[in-house]
């Protein structure tokens, strides 16, 4: 099977993406996949298994390839304009499509999409570009601490935790670093416990077991440098729950990722709130960390699902619905 792996990027996730993409190329079974490595550079160059091209040159590659696994974190890629390129080349490929790749990105919609579906997220408010003040308002509605991040980014790349009022500016203006668009939310109490989806090639959807995320003490919340610093983080898989709190968690992850149309993959986030009440969703990533470390790949694993084989169930899927979307067209 002809398989192209796009990474890279022009987002701050670029070395993210690099990484992800080099562990997928070092678990995928070179006796069943022909791979074509696809670098996006920072300055937004494409480059095809090393050798610089123009991006009408890439996207023909793409376009012969016959599942496209795209690699990529933040803006510029897992935001669906790396996903439009290929709807446009007609080839399949891994992961949400244009939609849901956009709206999983913008936190605002995301948050939006899913509270209207009825699940329970964090309060917050919307700072637009030019706006730089929060209401007395909203501050009496928040309350502190509460968490700034930018709308649009990953990796919790320009996201502070603000304890006093008179830190906000400095907050907004890391966040404004990486987006115009701002959320100031409302901290939650509890604890952080993260729930993996997955789609399978017949369109059945499981969810994996919990994972929670525990921080070292000098961090004050699972930031940019305690997801890549070693031994800042300790992941517990299955987390320590209920068996009735699993459910519901791996319940409402479901209802996520159905929420918001997306396909083959999805994490989700969420703050079980100290007062024992819903679990709050906290953020969703439609296409989360892919380190043999990261979250997703090791929930899998404690499920009994190696890398590689998660790696299959992915292609599989994508093949089989670009497969089912081309029997519902025909039939128009």
């Amino acid at each position: 099977m002809k398989l192209a792996i796009v990474y890279g990027g022009r987002s701050g996730e670029h070395e993210v993406s690099c990484k992800s993409a080099h562990s997928i190329l070092a678990h995928l079974d070179r006796g069943r996949y022909d791979v074509t490595e696809v670098l996006i550079g920072r300055d937004g160059a494409w480059h095809v298994d090393g050798l610089p091209v123009g991006m009408g040159d890439a996207l023909r590659t793409l376009g012969r390839a016959d599942v496209v696994f795209p690699a990529l974190h933040g803006p510029y890629g897992e935001d669906g304009t790396v996903q439009s390129l290929l709807e446009l080349a007609g080839v399949p490929y891994v992961g949400s499509g244009v939609l849901a790749s956009a709206t999983g990105m913008d936190k605002e919609f995301t948050k939006k999409i899913l509270a209207a579906d009825g699940l329970r997220v964090a309060d917050g408010a919307v700072l637009r570009p030019g706006t730089d003040e929060l209401s007395p308002a909203d501050r009496d509605r928040l309350g502190l601490p509460v968490f700034v991040k930018p709308a649009r980014a990953g990796s919790s790349i320009g996201v502070t935790r603000v304890d006093d009022w008179a830190a906000l500016p400095a907050a907004l203006d890391a966040a404004r670093a990486c987006d115009g668009k701002v959320l100031v939310e409302a901290g939650v109490t509890g604890r952080e416990v993260d729930v993996a989806v997955l789609q399978f090639p017949d369109g059945s959807l499981r969810a994996g077991p919990p994972l929670e995320i525990r921080v070292t003490d000098g961090h004050g919340f699972f930031d940019y440098d305690a997801k890549y610093t070693a031994g800042e983080v300790v992941f517990d898989i299955p987390a320590r729950l209920d068996a009735a709190v699993t459910s519901r968690l791996q319940e409402l992850a479901i209802q996520a990722f159905t929420a918001l149309d997306c396909r083959g993959l999805l994490r989700v986030d969420f703050f079980l709130p100290a007062d024992g009440g819903e679990p709050v969703l906290n953020e969703v990533n439609t296409f989360p960390g892919f380190t043999s470390a990261s979250q997703y790949p090791r929930m899998w694993q404690a499920a009994g699902m190696s890398y590689p084989e998660l790696l299959d169930t992915l292609i599989a899927t994508a093949l089989a619905s670009a497969a089912r979307h081309l029997t519902a067209l025909s039939r128009r």
